[in-house]
């Protein structure tokens, strides 16, 4: 498996042409959990604005991050899903691409996401994502392993990261 040069990288909000690509990359990226395709074609479509992916020289998508804003929080960036391939880990490309869609969703004050606590990976993206922007995070359980998931799916755990003096709702 030949790695990805970073340099060769370009980011791009995604259009419903994506949709298939990038179930197939969320497919490519276990744990993950694979959504319908239908489902990323929603995500790359109506929610383009609040999600970026990343090609390479050949336009083969590499990376994407897909979320929204919250409905009842329209300063909040939920971001519901970070997939890399494999052959592009390990570059820095995923804090690039968070990096690059928070700062392109002007209206975002603060951030969320759900976590496993297996996913020692997304950790350690947002960690270091909130600590290169000064925010203060909570962690607080969000969806109950055995209450939602029936013990078919460790607990999300919600990470509410906001900037010091910024209200939250």
């Amino acid at each position: 498996m030949t790695k990805t040069s970073t340099c060769s990288i370009t980011f791009r909000k995604p259009t419903a042409c994506d949709g298939l690509a990038l179930n197939a990359l969320i497919e490519r990226c276990p744990p993950l959990d694979t959504n319908s395709a239908y489902c990323n074609l929603l995500q790359a479509s109506h929610f383009a604005d609040t999600a970026i992916i990343a090609v390479d020289k050949n336009n083969a998508l590499v990376g994407s991050i897909t979320g929204y804003m919250l409905p009842n929080k329209p300063d909040t960036l939920f971001v519901w899903q970070v997939a890399l391939a494999p052959e592009a880990r390990g570059q820095g490309l995923a804090l690039s691409m968070l990096t690059h869609l928070f700062d392109r969703c002007e209206q975002a004050k603060n951030i969320e996401t759900s976590i496993s606590p297996n996913n020692h990976a997304s950790q350690k993206l947002f960690t270091r994502f909130f600590e290169q922007r000064g925010f203060c995070v909570e962690q607080t359980p969000l969806f109950d392993e055995t209450l939602h998931f029936a013990g078919r799916h460790e607990t999300e755990v919600l990470y509410r990261a906001t900037l010091p003096g910024v209200a939250t709702r």
